[in-house]
């Protein structure tokens, strides 16, 4: 009698969010635990965007907002796409939603009949397969290791694809890996992808703005299969606007109908004053962007420059993103503290119960022999970090 249904327990919970949680309540008994678990920027949303939300409240857009977000919004990604991406939408190719991740399962909801095959390149975000499972299509895992810089290659891509493949989601850069898709990378993934006409490409470009090589590259740019991609964007990370739940798709306007027919139903548009606020951080000054982007990047090589020295990690050199991905196998089997380390799930409780540091298993990313760190915090903490995980490591035997 008191069963959920079937479409929910073929869900797994959320791994980022539950390691986020232990963390907590560590600390709410007084541990001193470095989180390291979460993907959130530690800065603050820039004063001019929580003046516009002030202004906005002030002049009362309270109100329910249209399905796909107020026009002036929209109009304000389309600049936005054209200036910085160089890319041409319509205001009616534009659906903004609550948050990139609603972003990305209504993209998946509107596209994938059951049966349907999505290829995930492995690692990839949690929250990918279980979108896919929901909508009763089956992922299809391409294993991208530390060796070939987490990045598919154009034969694995060939090799995945059958007649049952309906999309493929690529996240560049990436989390949880930091990888970043080079134009000339991503233009050889699309000559594969001519070749098969039914597939659609979700590229999420939510870390767009995190990335250390310069101009982001975007398969859209590429106006031979630029109908066949849904961008999925946000101010999340860019602007530091986690908590305020606005992201975007801009697509082929057919798309963008299915998904405003799907929104409409089960949310309808996003919180009008945050749609306000995204607007001025579109609209306004960028200095804002430029100078975390300079601050996660200073971070970054701390980090990896720390990670390296650590005995029997295998760490690559993040392009974007906050993330880095260790490889850590070569402690399976190993023991300390009268437990032994089987797998990166074990690692992470082993790291966060003894050393007091939060990172997130690789299982939960489908790379096993990785773990994953948010290297968004301040570079004391990720000093310390490092110091207390060397130390653990180093009791393994």
């Amino acid at each position: 009698m008191n069963s959920l249904s079937e479409r929910l327990n073929r869900l797994a919970p959320s791994a980022t969010l539950a390691m986020s949680q232990k963390s907590s309540e560590l600390k709410a008994q007084g541990v001193d635990v470095i989180n390291m678990s979460v993907g959130e920027p530690d800065f603050n949303t820039p004063d001019h965007i929580k003046r516009a939300a002030i202004k906005a409240v002030e002049d009362n857009w309270t109100r329910y907002s249209p399905v796909p977000g107020y026009p002036e919004l929209k109009k304000a990604i389309v600049a936005k796409l054209k200036n910085e991406n160089g890319l041409d939408y319509a205001p009616s190719q534009i659906l903004c939603s609550n948050g990139a991740k609603q972003s990305v399962c209504n993209a998946i909801m509107a596209l994938v009949n059951a049966g349907d095959e999505v290829i995930i390149p492995a690692p990839y975000w949690v929250s990918y397969p279980q979108m896919v499972l929901l909508a009763e299509g089956t992922p299809v895992y391409v294993a991208c290791g530390i060796e070939q810089d987490f990045k598919m290659t154009p034969e694995q891509l060939e090799k995945a694809i059958t007649p049952k493949t309906r999309a493929l989601i690529l996240c560049s850069p990436s989390n949880p890996t930091g990888s970043v898709y080079s134009s000339a990378e991503l233009e050889a993934l699309k000559d594969v992808l001519l070749r098969h006409p039914r597939v659609i490409v979700i590229a999420d470009e939510i870390y767009e703005h995190i990335n250390y090589v310069g101009a982001h590259a975007s398969m859209a740019q590429f106006p031979d299969i630029k109908e066949r991609v849904v961008i999925i964007n946000g101010v999340s990370k860019a602007y530091a606007m986690t908590g305020w739940r606005i992201g975007f798709i801009a697509a082929p306007e057919w798309i963008v109908k299915g998904c405003n027919k799907l929104q409409g139903q089960y949310t309808s548009g996003p919180c009008s004053v945050s749609q306000k606020a995204a607007e001025e951080a579109y609209s306004g000054p960028q200095d804002c962007v430029e100078e975390m982007r300079q601050a996660f990047e200073r971070r970054k090589n701390l980090i990896v420059s720390l990670a390296k020295e650590i005995p029997g990690l295998e760490v690559n050199d993040p392009q974007g993103a906050f993330y880095l991905f260790p490889k850590c196998s070569s402690f399976y089997g190993k023991s300390a503290e009268g437990r032994t380390i089987n797998n990166s799930t074990d690692l992470a409780m082993y790291l966060l119960e003894v050393g007091h540091v939060a990172t997130v298993g690789g299982d939960a990313f489908g790379s096993p022999e990785c773990f994953r760190m948010s290297y968004a915090t301040s570079d004391d903490n990720i000093r310390e970090a490092m110091r207390r995980i060397k130390e653990c490591l180093a009791h393994l035997q």
